[in-house]
This record gives structure tokens, sequence and C-alpha cells, in this order.
């Protein structure tokens, strides 16, 4: 029998799949098996996609009897092959132009590989020990590039969304505590509330409805899901207006400031964008900064796109992060890292305490007494992988400079495209990007109505991702279908781009052939 098959009679045989000192042949020869067969398949991937649709795919899967083992890793592969790697999107492919989904670094592909073998739990240092250490110094190591200060602290997350929604706990609880210690409140409430833990009380039945969070018009979508999650609602909201490059336009923010202290509204946070998802704008940080400070309000910025800025020599355009109460940032974006890999980082880490809670069975108060470091006294989660692993042999490996060259030579890329797009009359491009994302629409002539023009962008980008040959996104601009460039990958060539427009140019073509042709009028 090989060490990849198992046998379905003994009744002893499950044991032979935990890895332990007894298996480890076993699982090195299965690993390595899998590792042979993903790297041929990469190798030999001629595009991202195979254009497979749902109803295609679904019955093969479907097909697949859960209750029937196969004993076997290689036949295992071969089934996958079938239900999975023939029809994945691939984003190492130069032509995935689509979302922030990077191609990942080799490094970090070893760390996967160890961190998924040894299991660590990063909760309490009972289960992790060295890897609570390591997470800890890539916090520090973060903080100290963004420019937090000696107090700064952080924990690793599963993204942008999770950290946004701590972002703001945090910022809510602390605008709570403000209000109730400006009030006066009782020294055993004060207590209470320097303890951690959401505030709780009469009082705050005036507190929360009066909470406002101020973002662009441009953030991202998880702001507002925070604000719900939190249960303050959608409303709790306030949308400032952006300006002709997609920035938050400060005197807006300005504005709505001096109407929330009119109202007797609390400014709990603003949330500035250091890469906006679908433009990669970058908000003006430092003005920001001076109105929070005016104001009183938290300032947090979502850096999960523009993180990589950090290590890159364009690091000036992050120019005002360092006042930030709190940061996003997302290391499988611009770090390339694989999912999932972001961390949420805070400026005082006293504030991290509005998560902490201790458990008796887990992280019981004694051992915070003894200075013993259970990471999950600052998460909102509590079993968590060791991901931190993967930037720390990245950064050990090939160093952060290097991480800084992948991303400049794409935001590199997306220059040069812009001009391409900005000279070609096919096409209409919204905004000269300061990341690498790009939007923009195919113009099928002047005499063409808007609604059409919808259809056509529209069309093009489904009729492309059905063949396979490329993958782009789409995104509203106005109430308009554009179409949408997200470069991340340094292969990605300008050759590559130009020969992307024309086959959108050429999909546009052949949809407008389709349709009736405007009568002409009489003379």
């Amino acid at each position: 029998m090989s060490l990849l098959a198992h046998s379905a009679e003994d009744p002893a045989d499950s044991r032979t799949y935990l890895l332990n000192n007894g298996t480890a042949h076993r699982y090195h020869s299965a690993v390595t098996e899998g590792v042979t067969r993903i790297s041929a398949k990469i190798a030999g991937t001629a595009r991202p996609f195979t254009g497979i649709t749902v109803d295609g795919l679904a019955p093969t899967v479907d097909g697949v009897d859960l209750d029937a083992p196969l004993h076997d890793a290689a036949a295992a592969l071969d089934e996958l092959e079938e239900v999975y790697l023939r029809d994945a999107v691939y984003f190492h492919h130069p032509r995935y132009l689509a979302h922030l989904n990077c191609p990942v670094v080799i490094p970090a592909l070893v760390g996967e590989a160890v961190l998924s073998a040894v299991n660590s739990s990063l909760d309490t240092w009972d289960q992790s020990a060295g890897g609570t250490l390591i997470e800890r110094r890539l916090i520090d190591w973060t903080a100290r590039r963004i420019g937090l200060g000696g107090l700064a602290d952080g924990i690793f997350t599963s993204g942008g969304s999770q950290s946004n929604l701590q972002a703001m706990l945090l910022a809510r609880d602390e605008a709570c505590r403000r209000e109730l210690t400006r009030d006066g409140i009782s020294p055993k409430f004060s207590a209470l509330l320097e303890q951690g833990g959401p505030p709780s009380g009469a009082r705050l039945t005036d507190i929360l409805p009066r909470l406002r969070i101020l973002t662009s018009e441009c953030s991202h979508f998880s702001i507002r899901k925070s604000a719900t999650l939190l249960g303050m609602g959608a409303e709790a909201v306030i949308t400032v207006p952006s300006d002709g490059n997609k920035r938050m336009r400060t005197d807006e923010l300005a504005a709505e400031l001096a109407r929330c202290q009119r109202d007797g509204l609390i400014p709990m946070a603003v949330v500035a964008t250091a890469g906006t998802t679908d433009f990669g704008s970058i908000d003006p940080l430092p003005e920001i900064a001076g109105l929070c400070a005016g104001y009183g309000a938290w300032m947090h910025v979502d850096a999960a796109y523009g993180c990589g800025l950090l290590v890159s020599r364009r690091r000036e355009l992050l120019s005002g992060i360092e006042r930030a109460d709190s940061v996003t940032v997302d290391y499988h974006k611009s770090f390339f890292q694989p999912v999932s890999s972001s961390a949420i980082l805070v400026r005082d880490r006293s504030t991290l305490r509005h998560v902490t809670y201790h458990a008796d069975y887990l992280n019981p108060r004694r051992m915070a007494e003894k200075r013993i470091p259970n990471q999950v006294d600052k998460s909102i989660q509590t079993t968590r992988r060791f991901d931190a692993l993967k930037l720390w042999l990245t950064l050990r490996i090939m160093g952060a400079p290097a991480v800084g060259e992948l991303f400049d030579e794409v935001i590199d890329r997306a220059a040069d495209a812009w001009k391409l797009l900005h000279d070609d009359p096919r096409f209409d491009v919204v905004v000269e990007p300061q990341l690498s994302t790009l939007v923009f629409r195919y113009v099928p002539g002047a005499d063409r109505d808007p609604e059409l023009s919808d259809r056509v962008n529209l069309h093009a980008r489904d009729a492309l991702f059905a063949s396979g040959d490329a993958i782009v996104a789409g995104t509203v601009v106005d109430g308009r279908h554009y179409l949408k460039f997200t470069l991340l990958n340094p292969e990605t060539t300008l050759e590559d781009i130009a020969t992307v427009l024309d086959l959108i140019a050429e999909h546009a073509g052949a949809f407008l052939a389709g349709q009736p042709q405007p009568a002409l009028s009489a003379r």
C-alpha cells in the first residue's frame, strides 16, 4: 500500500491520518504530492479562468459523495482537479485585473505550510508561546513604520472588515467613556470603565443615539456595516462628499463636524481612507487629523489597501497617518501575503481594554497580574491562526524593501496604464490613480445614450469573464456602470493591459453590432 493510501477495512486505520511522530512520513508524502501538483498547475496556467459557469460546475461538485471517502490522497487530488483546481481563478496570472487579490510571495507560502502543520492558536501564551512573541514583534514593527509612538499596540485580524469593526468598537466605547466621565459618574462605575468591556448604564440611552461616524462617500462599506453591528444603525454614519480625485473634502468634513456640535451630536470617529477600494485614493490625512484633534474625534485610517506604502519609496503619501488613533492594515493586499493576514493598530494600547474579557478556563485575571501575554486580551476573536508567521518569514527571507519594490512596480504600471487609457478615444477614465486602481468606461460614441453605454460595459465585462482570457472588475460612478482594473501583480505588463483593453473593445463592438440602429432623421 502506498503512503497516500489507507485500507477502509482496518478499524485502526483512522489514526494514521493524524499528524504525529509516527505519521510524519505520510504527511510529507501527501503534502509533497499536493505541492507537486499545484506547482505544475500554476506553471501551466495559460489564462486566469476557464470561463466555467455555475450551472456547468455545480453538477460536478454535487456529484461527489461525501459519505464515500477515497482513502487515498492521490485519488482525492485527482478529484480536486475536477471540482476546484481546473476552474479556480488564478490571481497570479498577469491578466487577472479585477479585485484586491494579490499574487503571493513564496516565503509566505512556506509560513502557511508551517503554521498549518503546527496549528498554534494565538489566543493564549500556553497555546502559542513563540508565536505570541512573533506576532507582538510584528505589531511593534508595523506601529513603528506608521509612527504611532511608544504606547502603540494591536492585534492580527481576519481582514480589513474585522479591523474596521474593532476600531469602531474602540472609538464608540472611548466616546461613551468620555461623555460619562464628563457628566460625573460614581467612582465604582469609573473603575469598571477603566477595567474594560462595553460601558453600560442608564445614561447610555442618551449617549448612544447621538454618536456619529464621519467618513467619505468612497470609503469601504464595512464602516456602515460596523455601525449596524455595533447597534448604532446605518443612520449613525455621516457621508462626507469627495472631490474630483475621489478624496474626502475637508471643507465638507469641517462643516459636518460643526453641524454635529451645533445639533448636540457626538462625532465619535472620523474614518479616513488610505487607498479606497474603487479608486485607490488617499484622503488628506494631515488636514483630517487636525480637524479630529479640534473636535475630540477618534481618527481611524483604513489603510487596508495603501499599507504597502509603509515599505515603499512613496511613503510620503501616508503623511499624517502617524496621528491616527487606529489604523487598519491588510498585508494580504499590498504586502503580497496569502489570505488572511491583517491587523488593527492603536496609538494607545490602553484602549484595547474595551475588548478584554477574562475567562477562568482561558485567561484568568491572575495571568494579567503575572504579565503573561495572552493575545486574546486584545482581540474580538478567541481562536486565531498564526497568520503573523507568513509576514515574519517574508521579512526574514526577502526583506521589507523587496516587498516595497513589488508594490511600487504596480503603482508605476498603473500610471502608465492611465496614460494609455487617457489617450485612447475608446475609453473614458475617471481619475488619475494615486495607487494601482483605474476606473474607466468604454465609450460607444458621442451619439449613444447613457443607458446603452451601461449595457455595453456590463456586457463587455461579462463576456470577457466568460471567455476566461482576462478578468476585470466593475463599479458604479454617479449612477453609471464602469469597469475597473486593480493592478497588484508586478508581472502584469503594459502590453497585457493594452491587450485586455482591445478585448473589451471587441466584446463591446460585438454587442453594439447586434443592437438596432437609430433611424436617420428626415431632411
